[in-house]
């Protein structure tokens, strides 16, 4: 029940004694700031990491081969390694029932593409179908590759955005006839956008089929990629892409007989695996960042816990009379958590409002690959007034339980 003369006496007691209590405010201020502004920050770099993923599929396994720099069972090193259609062919029927989505490429650095007067160089790629979803593209207009294309080695082309913009401007793509290294014509068919942004977008795939016959590759590829079928339960998962990534490792190694030290010469890794890692490292940080910011409000509530246990001496005389004309020990700790609470939740709440302040400030500013958009989410601020209530209600017990346990008599003796 709201009680005008307690809230009278709490401000009398914060008019008499302003820099304590500002003191005392202040450390409680601080360590909601300082819990406010990491968790922004772990928020920050969770956004960070995962826009570093989202340009690939997460659940992605990648397979490339080099060459050896050792030499193995007879072979010298130096061996360019070439991985064929027979290879891709291969780990498909091995792996079908794990496979989610799946493409070979064969890619060229730096090919001239031409559109009427405009010009450019850019990554020409031979790819399959299933490439949209590995590379998480999104189709702006038309469509991408499709086994049609494969089987009939079409002269197709999808664009990416990035593309479209500095050979078409304002004109629409789709149809348009592109001629690629001055000798072999294309029609544009599709328009992408990939959200690793404009160096993504400044490629250009065909059909794999008609990349071989145009550069002739053979049966050559360049790289192989996977997307796994994803688990319920995401250490399932995981442990899923680790075996199938170490088993394809495993045959190449064999088929091509490279030594198992020899790292470039067989490259295969898994997204799955390295997401596990990171995140894991991003809850380590965030429960370091809680330790830190919790300890700092620990600091706080000893501070206020500290003036609470002073202010109940001072005022143990007159605690001493409250009993003698019959107060009760409930209404000496009510008046004693209501000022420690009351402390905390004012100065607590500031600090709250500034962190979030100041992150929203800084926000549009911090963007770096592993740090974007730093904020205080809904959750974080629910739990740090959760923290508030419960920090007062600490910082008030122990002086409150003092003063409930103080006896007239004594107090009436006290100088």
């Amino acid at each position: 029940m709201f009680n005008v003369e307690s809230w009278q006496e709490i401000f009398e007691t914060i008019r008499k004694n302003k820099l304590r209590t500002f003191l005392t405010a202040f450390s409680v201020f601080l360590g909601i700031f300082i819990l406010v502004i990491l968790m922004g920050f772990s928020n920050g770099i969770e956004n960070g990491v995962t826009t570093q993923f989202e340009s690939d599929a997460t659940n992605k396994i990648s397979i490339r081969t080099g060459i050896t720099t050792k030499g193995y069972q007879g072979m010298n090193p130096g061996r360019n390694l070439q991985l064929r259609n027979g290879d891709y062919n291969n780990l498909n029927q091995k792996y079908q029932n794990n496979i989610e989505y799946k493409t070979a490429t064969y890619s060229t650095w730096g090919g001239q593409v031409n559109y009427k007067t405009q010009q450019g160089s850019y990554r020409i790629e031979g790819a399959n179908g299933d490439q949209q979803f590995i590379e998480n593209q999104d189709m702006v207009s038309g469509r991408f590759l499709n086994e049609a294309d494969l089987v009939q080695k079409n002269k197709v082309a999808i664009i990416g955005q990035q593309m479209k913009m500095d050979l078409f401007k304002e004109e629409d793509p789709i149809g348009k006839m592109i001629m690629l290294n001055n000798n072999v014509n294309f029609q544009v068919v599709g328009v992408y956008t990939d959200p690793g942004g404009s160096r993504e977008e400044s490629r250009l795939f065909i059909p794999l089929t008609t990349a071989q016959q145009v550069f002739n590759a053979g049966q050559d590829i360049r790289s192989i990629a996977y997307t796994v079928k994803m688990e319920e339960n995401f250490d399932k998962a995981v442990a899923t892409s680790a075996a199938m990534s170490a088993a394809i490792e495993q045959e190449l190694r064999s088929r091509f007989t490279v030594a198992p030290e020899d790292r470039s010469a067989i490259y295969v890794s898994n997204t799955l695996e390295e997401a596990e890692k990171i995140y894991g490292l991003i809850d380590t940080i965030r429960m370091v960042f809680w330790f830190i910011g919790i300890g700092t409000i620990i600091a706080g509530i000893v501070g206020v816990s500290n003036i609470m246990l002073i202010i109940v001496k001072e005022r143990t005389k007159e605690i001493g009379i409250r009993k003698a004309l019959g107060a009760l020990p409930s209404q000496i700790t009510g008046m004693i958590l209501q000022e420690a609470i009351f402390i905390t939740a004012i100065s607590g709440l500031i600090g709250l409002l500034a962190g979030v302040f100041v992150l929203e400030a800084l926000s549009p500013l911090v963007e770096t690959d592993f740090l974007r958009y730093p904020k205080a989410d809904l959750g974080t601020s629910l739990t740090t007034l959760a923290i508030l209530i419960i920090a007062g209600a600490l910082a008030g017990y122990i002086p409150a339980r003092r003063a409930a346990n103080i006896k007239p008599i004594e107090a009436l003796r006290d100088e």
